[in-house]
């Protein structure tokens, strides 16, 4: 990537490891740009007071004016904030704000500006004494927004040549000053047109509050920063303004780089989001301004490793000082490169929405990233890394009654062998005792088991976020193990194995639950659903059962096209019994990842068939190929029919 902003000193390159990925310029700041170079020209700071009609007294400022300063021209100007124990002298104190614009200046980073250093603290006595966390100074930050729109922007404009556009006017701060940067610049986009929140701090109001508008934000905002330490404890208010502002598509930089809740950070922020001001911003590239990433959401515990970049990208990390070779196997292999600690690490390429399966292979023997949770998705125990999309919220952890999944044990006649299925109860199904529920059967895909639509699917955000919403009845999701072919066997494609699974849904699964669970008997009270394998055993045990079943679910699949010995009897079987499925079956819903789903082909001769047999059906199809997006999304749409 291009490095529009190169440093005045030198840049450490953070160098992907992979062929296939990129490497960009983070664009951290160099050693010494806080230090004051001899020989170049300084601005200056003046202390000023100004009338407050908010507080009623004469409040203090800094101004900074950039070497050179003129009179005769007009300046665009930065309001740059403390933080809750501070005042206007924060910046100031050891922390030299002059001496690194200074030193921009003197590289020819900046556009030439005013910064102006106010105490945020709107009351009286605004010294930073006593309880600072009190309530009263706490209000007296909330107040600090009258104060600086009614009595500090407009004394800055009498006093001094400056441009009085929101085009030229920027506010940043540290802290409890980045929770009133974003409050205040994201409240009054008329006035601000850059904001930059510094590890901001709980006064930072709830995403939706700050933008409530996204697409009013998109047309008004220049630059959007929101940075922060990754060991900083605040960390999580950043992570809630970027997810919700990622998951709207507006533009902004979210830069984490390692560090806590301190003035290495703040300087940081101050040194990087100051050369992007006023001048043209490459929206596109704003993702790619960070240092380190966030920790995936699929990572165990206080894992810092694998992390997800604001584009997408991922880095992978191992401490194995004893390995020779490492890869790292994401479908697509990347070589990892060793540190002279004995760590090993990679860069991908922008990854693909949703989960994807992968491993480490150390000197040739593929295992387990003891850093990430680990699902049965590749006939095996495989580490997933959950990248996150827009359209997601769907299945977002909310605020909102949520049901259980639990785990039954029963016995096989078929298979001879204990077996396993995961159970969704709705919130409300232990109170509600009179209740009996409907039942949605859920199937997994081939390499997969009885674990995949309740860790991979996350089928109960689904449902809980749907039955909050009043979008879908309660129900029970029983999610069964479809791997007939005996413990850890395959279930398979053949007639035999589809079959076998009739069998157990018929004569030992639909027994078990209905005399243990409360559960509304009757056909138009079950349904049946799966994705790829599952899909073809809900087409064959549905449409031989749409006595038991009024309700079918097929999510990227179909009769193999090129397969006629298993095909043929199944058409034979729709054609000779058109009238009864299309007479008991409510719903035959079809659907597709988009042509680059591995079973469109299928489908798609599948639906001609079926058109030509006469079986009524719907059909959608959402793009994303043969993944678990795709499948979360049909669970969504699928469940909002049922019942």
């Amino acid at each position: 990537m291009k490095n529009v902003f190169p440093t005045m000193l030198s840049v450490a390159l953070l160098s992907a490891s992979s062929a296939f990925a990129q490497k960009i310029t983070p664009l951290e700041a160099p050693k010494g740009f806080d230090q004051p170079v001899a020989g170049i020209a300084a601005g200056r700071i003046d202390s000023v007071s100004y009338p407050s009609k908010t507080v009623g007294t004469v409040r203090k400022a800094l101004v900074y004016t950039p070497p050179g300063f003129s009179k005769k021209k007009k300046y665009p100007v930065l309001y740059l904030l403390h933080g809750i124990g501070g005042d206007e002298k924060e910046w100031l104190k050891g922390r030299h704000p002059q001496v690194i614009l200074d030193n921009l200046y003197a590289a020819g980073k900046l556009k030439p500006m005013l910064v102006v250093m106010p105490n945020g603290r709107a009351m009286p006595d605004d010294r930073p004494i006593g309880n600072i966390y009190g309530p009263d100074k706490v209000a007296a930050f909330a107040n600090f927004e009258k104060d600086l729109l009614t009595d500090l922007i407009p004394y800055v404009e009498k006093h001094y040549p400056v441009l009085t556009n929101r085009e030229n006017r920027a506010i940043a701060g540290l802290s409890m000053g980045g929770g009133q940067s974003l409050d205040f610049g994201l409240g009054h986009l008329d006035k601000f047109a850059w904001v930059g929140g510094f590890s901001s701090a709980p006064n930072t109001k709830q995403p939706e509050q700050l933008v409530p508008d996204p697409e009013k934000a998109k047309k008004q905002l220049k630059l959007l920063w929101i940075s922060c330490g990754d060991a900083d404890g605040l960390l999580p208010i950043s992570q809630r303004t970027h997810d919700y502002l990622y998951q709207h598509n507006v533009p902004h930089v979210y830069y984490l780089e390692a560090g806590g809740h301190d003035f290495k950070v703040w300087k940081n922020g101050l040194y990087m989001f100051s050369q992007f001001l006023f001048k043209p911003v490459d929206v596109a590239a704003l993702p790619t301004y960070t240092v380190l990433g966030t920790p995936a959401a699929t990572n165990v515990r206080n894992a810092k490793y694998p992390q997800i970049l604001p584009d997408n990208r991922a880095v992978f990390r191992l401490k194995a000082p004893g390995v020779q070779q490492a890869q790292l196997d994401l479908v697509r292999k990347y070589d990892m490169v060793k540190d002279s600690s004995g760590t090993w690490t990679v860069t991908t390429d922008t990854l693909s929405r949703g989960l994807h399966y992968y491993s480490l292979v150390l000197d040739g023997l593929p295992i387990a990233d003891p850093a990430s949770d680990t699902f049965y998705g590749m006939g095996r125990m495989a580490s997933g890394i959950e990248v996150p999309y827009r359209g997601g919220d769907f299945y977002a952890l909310k605020d909102v009654p949520h049901g259980q999944v639990l785990r039954k044990r029963f016995y096989s006649k078929v298979t001879n062998s204990w077996r396993q299925f995961y159970v969704y109860t709705p919130a409300g199904y232990d109170a509600n005792t009179a209740t009996k529920y409907p039942v949605l059967y859920l199937l997994h895909g081939g390499g997969e088991d009885e674990t995949g639509w309740a860790k991979q699917g996350k089928a109960d955000l689904i449902l809980d976020n749907l039955i909050a919403a009043q979008k879908a009845k309660p129900m029970l999701v029983v999610m069964l193990d479809g791997n007939m072919g005996g413990p850890g066997g395959l279930a398979g494609f053949n007639e035999g194995t589809l079959k076998r699974f009739e069998d157990e849904l018929k004569q030992t699964v639909l027994p078990v639950v209905e005399s243990s669970y409360r559960v509304a008997a009757g056909a138009q009270n079950r349904a049946l659903a799966g994705l790829s394998l599952g899909g073809l055993q809900t087409l064959y045990a549905g449409l031989r059962n749409t006595d038991q079943f009024q309700y079918l679910g097929v999510f990227s699949s179909g009769f193999f096209a090129n397969n006629p010995q298993l095909s043929d009897p199944q058409y034979a079987f729709m054609k000779a019994n058109a009238s009864t499925i299309n007479t008991n079956l409510k719903q035959l819903w079809l659907s597709m990842g988009g042509p680059a789903d591995i079973a469109y082909a299928n489908n798609k001769v599948m639906r001609a068939k079926m058109d030509e047999l006469g079986i009524r059906y719907a059909y959608s199809e959402y793009f994303g190929g043969h993944t678990w997006p795709v499948w979360r999304h049909d669970l969504y749409l699928f469940a909002q029919t049922l019942f």
